[in-house]
């Protein structure tokens, strides 16, 4: 799911986490959502980004943090 949705090149933004065929950190979602912001003031502002990318991103980012989370309990 990642490779489709997070691209990192040093051509784009130095190398900085962006979503696929944008110039958009990944981190501004997350400052926006940190922020109040909603994902609809987010993707207004950025309409290269798609709302299911949006929200993919969201999941994809849940995932890892529970993964991670009962990997740490478990070990």
């Amino acid at each position: 799911m990642s490779n489709n949705l997070i691209e990192i090149s040093p051509e784009i933004l130095s190398g900085t986490p962006v979503f696929k065929n944008t110039r958009v950190p990944i981190k501004t979602l997350i400052d926006y959502l940190s922020a109040g912001e909603t994902i609809a003031d987010f993707l207004d502002d950025f309409p290269t980004v798609t709302q299911e990318q949006a929200v993919s991103l969201l999941k994809l980012a849940q995932e890892t943090l529970l993964k991670q989370t009962y990997q740490n309990i478990a070990g």
